[in-house]
């Protein structure tokens, strides 16, 4: 194993880091400033590198960043004698494992250092994301059937019906099936028909003559016809409404529609992929589903797995969206310690795949240091909200619609407390943001930044104990505003005074 350098322009920090290490038995090597250690980096390198960030000449986040750039595995701690956030922020931008303020408890130093010291001699490194990452993971039985079904269907133009919970990857699916079929070089086109207002799903679909209602000025192509000799894949079939679902029976039954105000018949020469997290039987009895169309739709049906009954591949897929997610957000990937990931495994996640993922989200932004322990995953999955988890999104048209990303850290009242860069939650919300823009939704804007107000009115009032008017003035907004948004948004716990 080789030593451990601690870089500091204070003797005596060095001294007591030197003697502490010792006494586990843990070879050293100081320095005085960055400029030595990265002389010393041309001919060898170490274990774990600690830094003070303050000393003369080169600082610590410079020799992190240049460390970094030849070691980018290499567990780097920052010491600093000005715990601000500044300080942390620079930290972990320039991917530091943890960072240390000065005064230190010695045995809680010695102890991260243990910590970054099993992360460096770990065997299992990081597995880098394969050049052709496949469409779709999993080694469980169930899926194995989802997998030999795609194969089955990989020459055919049958229309297929593709259902189970939401966020198990019905999309991921209909992709794959596309991909391996005859119109794989021809569009896939996606449409999530419960994202799109009743009023233009109709134009949405089939496109719409110019002067055809108050705002068409001009011919637009629907997408069937986007989709012309490729796949269109309905999403959320089951939510559509009962009128349209004639219309698209017809398209299914004789392979032409009109677009909205027009009078001359299209020829589609297109595959209907649907899907739905529906009991699409129970609402034909119901009378909320053509029973025609139903069968029209249910030639072929692809059910998927939930994340519960193929636990064994949760390991794999978490490790794929951890890479997945450093590699958007430009920074190291991290990895789940063997507790961490037995831990998940056992949880419900209600949401399926999609859950897991926004949770890997989470991680790669809010967890400290490389290697996750359960002790740095969500208050709400560690402490007694197993499967109930209001933190992680779970819808899957809307990436999560109905809680933001970032959540876990806002509820707990100790956003103050975590080491963030500001691009943190930002590059989260962009990611919450482009899922639901992806997924068709029109209302991102409205469902996002009643998300932000409200996070940000609730931890105003925890802070104020309910103040109503002290929250406003920490806030910077009035009084009047402050009543108003918290009856907009249905929050309880405020008083006057």
């Amino acid at each position: 194993m080789k030593p451990i350098w601690i870089v500091d322009d204070d003797a005596s920090i060095r001294w007591v880091l030197e003697k502490a290490l010792a006494r586990e038995s843990l070879e050293t090597r100081s320095f005085a400033n960055a400029r030595d250690a990265l002389a010393a980096f041309e001919l060898d390198a170490p274990q774990v590198l600690v830094s003070d960030i303050r000393m003369p000449g080169e600082s610590g986040i410079d020799l992190l960043q240049a460390v970094k750039a030849r070691h980018p595995g290499l567990p780097v701690i920052i010491i600093t004698a000005f715990s601000d956030l500044d300080s942390a922020v620079a930290s972990f931008q320039g991917g530091a494992f943890d960072y240390l303020a000065k005064p230190f408890d010695i045995d809680k130093a010695v102890a991260l250092i243990r910590r970054a010291l099993e992360e460096s001699l770990r065997e299992a490194s990081v597995e880098a994301a394969p050049a052709e990452t496949p469409e779709i993971l999993g080694h469980a039985p169930a899926m194995q059937e989802v997998f030999r079904a795609i194969g089955r269907l990989s020459q055919s133009n049958v229309t297929v019906l593709i259902t189970g919970e939401s966020g198990t990857g019905k999309e991921l699916v209909a992709r794959a099936l596309h991909k391996h079929s005859p119109r794989a070089h021809d569009p896939f086109i996606a449409l999530n028909t419960a994202a799109i207002p009743k009023d233009l799903l109709e134009s949405e679909l089939f496109g719409h003559e110019r002067g055809a209602f108050t705002g068409a000025q001009a011919m637009r192509r629907g997408r069937f016809e986007q989709a012309e000799g490729g796949t269109l894949f309905l999403d959320e079939i089951g939510d559509m409404p009962f009128d349209l679902q004639t219309r698209l029976l017809r398209v299914l039954s004789d392979g032409h529609f009109y677009r909205v105000g027009g009078h001359q018949p299209v020829k589609a020469n297109v595959r209907v992929i649907a899907a739905t997290h529906q009991n699409l039987e129970q609402r034909v009895r119901d009378g909320l589903f053509r029973e025609d169309l139903y069968h029209r739709l249910n030639v072929i049906r692809l059910r998927l797995p939930s994340l519960r009954e193929r636990r064994d591949d949760i390991p794999i897929l978490a490790r794929h969206f951890l890479v997945q997610s450093a590699r958007q957000l430009g920074v190291e990937p991290k990895r789940l310690s063997e507790q961490a990931t037995r831990y998940l495994a056992g949880l419900e996640l209600p949401g399926n795949v999609r859950q897991l993922e926004n949770l890997c989200n989470w991680i790669t932004v809010m967890a400290p240091g490389q290697t996750v322990e359960v002790k740095d995953l969500p208050r709400d999955l560690t402490q007694g909200g197993q499967g109930q988890q209001q933190a992680v999104p779970l819808s899957e048209g809307t990436l999560g619609a109905s809680q933001p990303a970032v959540a876990p850290a806002m509820q707990g009242g100790d956003v103050q407390a975590l080491p963030l860069s500001p691009e943190g939650w930002v590059g989260l919300l962009e990611l919450q943001a482009a899922g639901m823009l992806s997924a068709g939704q029109m209302d991102v804007m409205d469902v996002l930044g009643r998300q932000f107000e409200s996070a940000l009115i609730r931890t105003a009032l925890k802070h104020t104990h309910g103040r109503k008017n002290d929250a406003a003035m920490r806030l910077g907004i009035g009084r009047n505003t402050i009543t108003r948004k918290i009856g907009e948004l249905g929050i309880d716990g405020a008083r006057d005074e």
